[in-house]
């Protein structure tokens, strides 16, 4: 029944079901097809609003890629062929956020500017509900949603036919293809149109994909041929790497050296430039793109190994990273975690108030409280919890509030706050501008997750003009070198340091607890196994020296990245977690054990 078109009754019986649902009463499972209840559970998970529609915007989404190439002429095509009938052919990208929309009938599209169905929004389904376009890319397959199905009742007039679009040497998905049209003129033909026109712009992408990826791979064969210089090759879908490397760039450095190579490939710069790898080496990092007028990353990376230091005038340009971090007690000198710093740094040094959102035990309050003490280190810095305080948050941050002598203020996990809350906390903030206007206090919020639900936090955010991520450790893993011997420090007063391997074994965790979890992982060995000395690899807790004793290439770090943050989406369930991205349940658990992720 899945794909099959409802009919009349089969539409009054989804309404039914759709009223039931919303009013919390019991839903027959005869009323509703499974994958829709389904995705009517995430999307009541997600907090979204059924009565309207609200979606993030991007101005300016990048038209520029492979998929937009290959798919643009099997889409006039397929719009020349329909002939001025009511289908809107859309094409989004992986995300669902839409890239292009060709409609013919002028009242449709209309419509469709209405709901948003245009350029720039994103129809995931954690912004728009139940729809063709992100419970298909949610659930990894076709996908007919049909009327009253649609979780938000804007939408309820339309009907959606969805297909995932699959890159055809990755397999990964790369976008979709959603044909939508009125629902009284909907047929069962829909969603087998959207399946082979899925299938179009997959073959040409193969035709696409083939040419440049075969002169990608003559020109890193010429390249590999030179001794003794590291060489690698790189397009949307493909990582080559010779075995030289492949031995000398651990995880970190190979992430650095495609940093550089990325931002170099991307303005087509060809000049080399002289980097510090996160190990302490020193390369030259020289890039050549590939394919006519290519700016979309693809290229041979050359790097070749320097002596200590650089030696004497470099024709190329220096990049040292800065020795210490922007702010004090804060330990890291990645480019990410610096970045981030840099902004709560600028904010707070302007009494700009932020939203620190990020992963559970980034560091969100450790880096607002650096940064207030940093410009002002006699001022008093509290910290109100919204799960801790319970139902005396509201009190509680009165009275912070109404004390004149606070000068920062950050509030976490505003996430968990309920609708009285956040009218409360509304009515306090606006009540010390009011009485503080010269000097209101340096406020923070914090959200904590991968995405923290902001549907019912829009007036609260709007006080708020600034938003900083602050990233998951497995993002500057290399800050792990200079973080473990800080904790120890704190932990054993200086008589406690740590081996070579187990630094590397340290290193090679995904983290999903972040630093805190590689904090509480040191104070377990400190606390159980071994106060003075060399920790070794065998002081470690079980589950880290379970982990993966090679260092993973770029690709596999963003697939272990892209099943933590499934898992994590769908509390630790292995199976939902496996469907969402589009890999077998077997795939998954022999990943999950191949790259040691410790699940939620």
């Amino acid at each position: 029944m899945d794909e099959l078109e409802p009919l009349v009754e089969d539409s009054r019986r989804a309404a039914t079901a759709r009223l039931n649902f919303l009013t919390l009463d019991p839903v027959r499972p005869q009323d509703v097809r499974t994958s829709i209840l389904a995705s009517w559970v995430r999307s009541r998970r997600w907090n979204l609003p059924a009565d309207r529609i609200a979606l993030p915007y991007i101005a300016d989404p990048d038209l520029d890629l492979p998929l937009t190439r290959s798919a643009r002429p099997v889409l006039q095509q397929l719009h020349q062929n329909l002939d001025g009938q009511p289908i809107s052919i859309i094409l989004t990208d992986r995300t669902g956020l839409v890239l292009e929309r060709l409609t013919a009938d002028d009242h449709l599209s209309r419509h469709l500017d209405k709901v948003h169905l245009a350029p720039g929004f994103s129809y995931a389904e954690k912004f728009a509900g139940t729809n063709g376009i992100g419970t298909a890319l949610e659930g990894g397959g076709p996908m007919h949603v049909f009327g009253h199905e649609h979780y938000a009742e804007d939408l309820e007039d339309l009907a959606c036919a969805g297909v995932p679009i699959r890159h055809p040497v990755s397999g990964k998905t790369v976008g979709a293809i959603d044909l939508t049209c009125w629902r009284r003129d909907a047929g069962s033909l829909l969603i087998a149109l959207a399946k082979t026109t899925a299938d179009n712009i997959r073959a040409a992408m193969l035709t696409d994909s083939s040419t440049r990826e075969l002169e990608l791979l003559r020109a890193y064969k010429q390249s590999a041929r030179r001794l003794g210089d590291m060489v690698l090759a790189v397009d949307d879908d493909v990582l080559l790497m010779n075995a030289n490397a492949r031995r000398c760039l651990d995880a970190a450095d190979q992430r650095a050296v495609l940093g550089h190579a990325a931002e170099m490939l991307a303005r087509g710069g060809t000049e080399a430039v002289v980097v510090e790898l996160p190990t302490g080496g020193w390369v030259r990092i020289s890039c050549r793109p590939i394919g006519i007028g290519s700016h979309d990353g693809s290229g041979i990376i050359q790097v070749s190994a320097l002596s200590a230091g650089v030696d004497g005038p470099a024709p190329a340009t220096l990049h040292r990273p800065p020795s210490r971090p922007v702010l004090p007690g804060l330990v890291g000198r990645s480019a990410p975690w610096l970045g981030s710093s840099r902004e709560v740094d600028n904010a707070c040094r302007v009494g700009q108030w932020v939203v620190l959102t990020g992963e559970r035990g980034v560091g969100k309050v450790a880096l607002a409280r650096a940064a207030h003490h940093q410009n002002n280190p006699g001022g008093l810095f509290h910290v109100v919890d919204v799960g801790a305080a319970g139902a005396k948050f509201a009190a509680e941050l009165e009275a912070e509030l109404t004390d004149d002598s606070l000068q920062a203020l950050v509030i976490r996990h505003v996430e968990r706050l309920d609708a009285s809350g956040v009218d409360a906390t509304i009515e306090a903030l606006y009540g010390v501008q009011e009485r503080r206007p010269s000097d209101p206090p340096w406020i923070a919020l914090t959200l904590t997750g991968d995405d923290s639900d902001t549907a019912g936090l829009g007036d609260l955010l709007t006080l708020f003009p600034l938003t900083v991520e602050v990233p998951p450790l497995r993002h500057h893993i290399e800050d792990v070198r200079e973080l473990v011997p800080y904790f120890l420090n704190q932990l054993s007063h200086g008589d406690l340091s740590c081996a070579p391997d187990t630094m590397q074994q340290l290193m090679r965790s995904a983290w999903p607890g972040n630093t805190a979890e590689l904090c509480q992982v040191l104070k377990q060995v400190v606390l159980r196994r071994r106060r003075t000395g060399v920790i070794t690899p065998g002081d470690l807790p079980t589950r880290v020296q379970a982990i993966s004793r090679r260092s993973l290439s770029q690709l596999e770090a963003l697939e272990r990245d892209a099943i933590i943050r499934s898992l994590v989406a769908n509390d630790g369930h292995k199976g939902r977690a496996a469907k969402s991205l589009g890999m077998s349940r077997a795939t998954i658990y022999r990943k999950i054990h191949d790259y040691g992720i410790q699940p939620p």
